[in-house]
């Protein structure tokens, strides 16, 4: 079974279809694991996805909250 399936699955169990960019999810994801914490990956992907939720819930919201946690990653490193 692949990522894709996986994620396919799980949209039909949950009956939603999202507009979603997973290699952008996924980016930015890594970019937590490294620059923040391992364990902060899965949360943080969460809150993005909450927030773009409470935002909208437009592909647009969704890039927005990946753009800014992103930013706040790589200030993290710093």
């Amino acid at each position: 079974m692949s990522l894709q399936d996986w994620t396919d699955a799980v949209c039909v169990e949950l009956g939603i279809e999202p507009d979603y960019d997973m290699d952008a999810i996924l980016e930015t994801a890594r970019d937590v694991a490294h620059g923040v914490e391992r364990r902060a990956a899965p949360v943080t992907a969460f809150l993005v996805g909450y927030a773009a939720a409470t935002s909208g819930g437009t592909p647009e919201d969704l890039d927005r909250a990946l753009d800014q946690v992103t930013a706040l990653a790589t200030r993290w490193e710093e």
